[in-house]
């Protein structure tokens, strides 16, 4: 500014911008942004026109709905190719909106799971007629619908994630529970040390070593006013133990049961048996040995109830424990096995077939043969299933959903690359809204790698591919599409844009696509990038070169709703696009401000209507934000006449 005569002069004039100076030193350029088309309409071929007129030179197909895109006749899609073709405008598909878990409101169901792969297959042979000699990219979702766990921290600094509400399924029904943190209050309270913990989830100490071992040396005491804060994860914990304890007490009832009512049995009926072995004709004449005999066939009912109940927790822990678990379960079976043989094979030699007496000692050996794969035999080295540690019945939706998801797009993946080879579509995998399952960087990444590994595997023993050539194929094929709108809704659980960068830097490897759209981080608008809160410089820079090269799709729903323009120019300028394709330097959008207002300046037009009605302008033709004459106006400065 200027002092003239004790006055201060602002300077009005800003300068023009410095090409020398651009806004980053990897622009994002106008040509690797792309707009979506309408995904309420079936009319492919107008949508498509339409976004032509706007200039860009990516569009992506919007399938979300499956209604609209079985709506698409097969001519739409050919003749979209075309135009493409025509046009040097590139294309990529967002697949319909759809759960890939299985995952229903009455739970896991495999058919669903199985029915989604389907229709995820279908998508991709459809959306390869767009580009039959590449690979189309084609985008889904890693879930949909299913609520996700609430964070307390995303996991820093060596330590894992922490929850505030832990989103738990039960393996066995598919159901969906909530678990909250809560402080709770015992006359004893205590905690098992933290290197007994370790310990203990590590299977390094024994039950049998714990034993030995005294309260001091296992727990820490806490002041029963201070209470103990049993975090999600504890809770979880403590439902999986719970759901084993009432598996193996309900064997338990059963056989006690059995055992109370043999215990006045047997007595009466043991001389029959010794009888019975010495080849003697028995007889059931007493009163009191018939009603043993009764007794006994009440135990029988008993020891079928111990039998199933038996049989349910086996399959159970056979089915989600580790391996640790089903070396121990096989020595239980091998043990069943060989001892009920023995007992069918004694009684098969009698040669009296089965009487009254054969079946009831059969009933009693079959109780003891119960007691020792409860309760295990020590001196032959079993173990009872009592002892087995418990399997993980409830697990976070995150692992539960990850797993069967990856099955999902691992399958399809396959099918794909069966079919088409080189040129199979490439899948990439989207975060939904956070607050969803599946929705953060961490999630994203595990779910790529198991996608992966599952077709990987699927390569390996069906297509004969060496290991190193199969993840060859599973990298190009199988990818992530970032939405940085969908992130940024971390916001409404109390993170902030520190936390945004770094689950951005997770997933960096896998991208393969970019979704922009802006938004505040609690509603999941859609607005041009620059009027949200998206930290959209530090989520480039963590993407690095990958980021940079990926196709980014505008995402605006919001703007073209309630503003009805298209976005593009407004995306450019915030992300600081060139004017210019080549590599010389120029100008950027985001200094259009030094150029001409634009919507971000803040100033308006800068030479509104009224200055040409009032002076005139000399070019009829042009328009009036260049120049132009302004419709209706009777003369100018240079026309001879006066003005009206």
């Amino acid at each position: 500014m200027a002092k003239v005569g004790g006055y201060k002069i602002n300077e009005i004039y800003q300068g023009g911008p410095s090409s020398l100076n651009p806004p980053s030193a990897n622009p994002i350029t106008a040509g690797s942004l792309g707009l979506t088309t309408d995904p309420r309409s079936a009319n492919l071929l107008k949508e498509v026109s339409g976004k032509l007129s706007s200039g860009v030179k990516q569009i992506e197909l919007e399938f979300i709905s499956p209604e609209v895109f079985d709506s698409i006749p097969q001519q739409q899609l050919q003749e979209v190719r075309r135009l493409s073709k025509l046009t040097g405008v590139g294309l990529s598909v967002h697949g319909p909106v759809m759960d890939t878990t299985g995952m229903t409101q009455q739970g896991f169901s495999e058919l669903n799971r199985e029915a989604s792969e389907k229709r995820i297959i279908q998508t991709i042979e459809r959306s390869h007629e767009l580009d039959p000699k590449g690979n189309i990219i084609v985008n889904f979702h890693s879930a949909e619908g299913i609520p996700g766990t609430e964070w307390k921290t995303l996991g820093e600094d060596g330590k894992g994630r922490e929850a505030k509400k832990l989103i738990v399924v039960n393996k066995e029904s598919g159901k969906l529970a909530p678990l909250e943190g809560e402080r709770k209050f015992y006359p004893e309270m205590r905690e098992i040390k933290p290197s007994i913990q370790e310990k203990i989830d590590k299977k390094l100490i024994t039950r049998e070593e714990l034993s030995k071992k005294t309260p001091e040396e296992i727990y820490d005491f806490i002041p029963v006013s201070k209470g103990k804060l049993y975090t999600p994860e504890k809770e979880l914990k403590v439902l999986n133990d719970s759901e084993w304890i009432n598996s193996i007490t309900s064997i338990e009832t059963f056989k006690k049961q059995a055992d109370e009512v043999m215990e006045g049995a047997l007595p009466v009926l043991t001389p029959l048996f010794t009888e019975s072995k010495k080849g003697e004709p028995i007889e059931i004449t007493t009163p009191a040995q018939r009603g043993a005999l009764q007794q006994l066939q009440r135990a029988e009912t008993f020891i079928s109830n111990v039998e199933s109940s038996f049989n349910s927790v086996y399959n159970k822990a056979y089915k989600f424990g580790d391996e640790k678990t089903k070396e121990k379960l096989n020595k239980i079976s091998e043990y069943w096995v060989k001892n009920n043989n023995e007992m069918m094979d004694d009684l098969r030699k009698s040669g009296k077939g089965f009487t009254h007496v054969d079946h009831a000692e059969m009933i009693a050996r079959k109780s003891k043969l119960f007691d020792e794969v409860i309760h295990g035999v020590p001196e032959k080295n079993i173990e009872g299933i009592k002892d087995i540690s418990p399997p993980e019945m409830y697990i976070p939706v995150e692992q539960f959903a990850t797993e069967q998801s990856s099955k999902t797009f691992g399958n399809a993946a396959f099918e794909s690359y069966a079919k088409f080879k080189n040129n199979a579509p490439i899948i990439s995998i989207e975060n939904p809204p956070a607050g969803f399952a599946l929705s953060t960087g961490e999630d994203l990444k595990n779910l790529a790698e198991k996608s992966r590994e599952h077709f990987v595997n699927r390569l390996i023993q069906e297509e004969s591919k060496s290991k190193k050539e199969a993840e060859k194929i599973a990298e190009k094929l199988i990818g992530v599409t970032w939405d940085v709108g969908h992130i940024n809704m971390l916001r409404k659980q109390g993170f902030g844009d520190e936390d945004i960068i770094k689950e951005t830097e997770k997933i960096a490897p896998f991208i393969k696509h970019v979704h922009l759209s802006d938004n505040f981080g609690f509603e999941h608008t859609e607005l041009p990038m620059g009027m949200g809160n998206v930290p959209m410089k530090e989520i480039m820079e963590k993407l690095g070169k990958k980021g940079f090269e990926a196709k980014k799709i505008i995402e605006a729903a919001g703007w073209w709703q309630h503003f009805q323009t298209p976005p593009v120019q407004e995306t450019m300028e915030a992300l600081g696009s060139p004017f210019y394709s080549t590599s010389t330097p120029g100008l950027y959008w985001n200094q259009a401000i030094g150029l001409q207002q634009g919507y971000s300046s803040g100033y308006g037009i800068m030479l509104p209507q009224i200055n040409y009605n009032t002076f005139g302008a000399g070019f009829s033709q042009l328009p009036v934000e260049l120049g132009g004459q302004a419709q209706g106006a009777q003369g100018g400065r240079m026309s001879g006449r006066p003005m009206e």
